[in-house]
């Protein structure tokens, strides 16, 4: 099992050489890249060489390949994530010499001293929402400091420090980390119930949410439509010190209200909000962005913005990586990649796909994530798919953080579909490439689902699909 950080670890004044461990994950180098630009000295670890460990390397950070005591160094401070192993030899290393160990989030939070907070937590919907807040606040000139957890495609990049006081975080409510900021704007895109194996029951999830919305020191924008969100919500208001609470969604009574949404390969939304009606066409598909949308304009109205320059500034978000990202077109067939790895986010992002593709198929690879949450939702996971995709493509699970739990495969996946010539558990890479490659044909989606490494199957499925192309033109 993975190690619980102590989030009561003292944060100390000077950092110094701050060492991470993991700096190519998404979190981790955005992270990294803020204290190279404060002017740390930065080193770092990773288990394998990727286009983000190259490019942490150009913008001057040390980074070693494979996790050795050796890798520390002269190290001050090393930031570590949930993720960590106990036995890893850069932690033992930082243990035996009494360095400062800190959670991701406190480093972050180290570097968020000072500035009026804009905080986004939800079990879903957090990077896209993060992306087109800070998208809209440099569009508009504000300069804010980010800190996301995907690259925003417009900027490049998933962090940048910026020159006003604002400073906008996508908060990671996995662990609880996301309760260490002090916060002046709260976004909650929602409350699904998730990551049972840190907080052990839904309302203790819940609870957990409940003091993030009462940190905020300004206002909390939260959803007026999910379930959990409203558990939330009442929650708060029963605080004597709750901050102003801006609710939005298509409920009737939401402060801000979707009155319409049109989805096609964009989607067009009308929104209500202190008595007049505005218009705002995106240019990601899908219905949840359109409420991620929404919920990103009761944000920047509540930070000064004006109805009109917020909805400006939220057209001119284009995604982020890893979510509806296409990575090419073979044989006609385009193939896609998201993050989506819970039955709702695999929902909404099959939904988008289904807008997108018309009157061609759906082809989904999934990779089951943590093997808590595949014995947990296998038969949810199943009837999404059977539902909104045409045919599924099972891999094996991706562990992450979590140990293996005997009989725990994505065979429990496949085996709760109820028409089986839909579906296949196919734990070799070369054969699930091929299988989704054979079964696709021009006008189809090919998509990889989860938040683990499925985005490295991509050039197999491409490699595929050129093949069984070649042999159709050869013959």
């Amino acid at each position: 099992m993975t190690i619980k950080p102590d989030l009561t670890q003292p944060i100390p004044d000077d950092l110094g050489t701050v060492h991470f461990v993991g700096i190519g994950g998404s979190g981790m180098s955005g992270i990294a890249r803020m204290f190279l630009a404060a002017g740390h000295r930065v080193t770092g670890s990773d288990s394998r060489e990727t286009a983000t460990t190259g490019t942490m390397r150009g913008l001057g950070a040390e980074v070693h390949i494979g996790h050795d005591a050796a890798n520390l160094a002269d190290a001050d401070t090393v930031v570590v994530t949930s993720a960590l192993w106990p036995d890893n030899p850069e932690l033992l290393e930082a243990q035996r010499r009494g360095l400062p160990v800190l959670h991701r989030s406190q480093a972050l939070a180290a570097l968020i001293a000072d500035h009026r907070l804009v905080a986004v937590a939800g079990a879903h919907g957090k990077t896209t929402s993060t992306g087109m807040i800070v998208t809209a606040l440099v569009e508009l000139g504000l300069d804010p400091s980010f800190v996301n957890g995907g690259v925003i495609q417009s900027l490049g990049t998933s962090s940048a420090p910026g020159g006003s006081d604002l400073f906008v975080v996508e908060a990671d409510e996995s662990d609880g980390s996301f309760l260490l900021y002090d916060v002046a704007v709260a976004l909650i895109t929602n409350v699904d119930a998730d990551h049972l194996d840190h907080y052990g029951s839904e309302q203790a999830f819940i609870d957990a949410f409940v003091e993030f919305a009462g940190k905020a020191g300004e206002r909390i924008v939260v959803s007026s439509d999910d379930a959990g969100a409203k558990r939330v919500t009442e929650g708060v208001r029963t605080r004597p010190d709750a901050p102003e609470i801006v609710t939005f969604g298509e409920a009737s009574d939401a402060d801000v209200r979707i009155e319409r949404i049109v989805e096609a390969a964009s989607v067009e939304v009308d929104l209500r909000a202190d008595g007049e009606t505005h218009h705002l066409t995106l240019r990601v598909p899908g219905r949840h962005n359109a409420v991620n949308a929404v919920g990103a304009f009761a944000v920047l109205t509540g930070l000064g913005v004006s109805p009109a320059d917020a909805i400006r500034g939220i057209e001119a978000f284009g995604g982020t990586e890893r979510r509806f990202e296409l990575h090419g077109v073979e044989r006609g067939v385009a193939v896609y990649d998201d993050y989506a790895h819970h039955p709702t986010e695999v929902a909404a992002a099959l939904r988008a796909a289904r807008n997108v593709v018309g009157d061609g198929r759906i082809i989904a690879i999934h990779q089951p994530h943590l093997y808590s949450r595949t014995r947990l939702m296998a038969g949810d996971f199943a009837a999404v798919y059977e539902e909104l995709a045409d045919h599924t493509v099972v891999l094996d699970v991706y562990g992450a953080r979590e140990d293996p739990e005997p009989g725990v495969t994505g065979a429990l996946v496949q085996e709760r579909f109820r028409d089986q010539s839909r579906v296949e558990f196919l734990p070799d890479w070369d054969d699930a490439a091929a299988r989704a490659a054979a079964v696709a044909r021009e006008g189809d989606i090919v998509m990889t689902l989860s938040c683990g490494d499925v985005y490295r199957i991509i050039p197999q499925v491409l490699d595929a699909l050129k093949r069984d192309g070649d042999e159709v033109h050869a013959q």
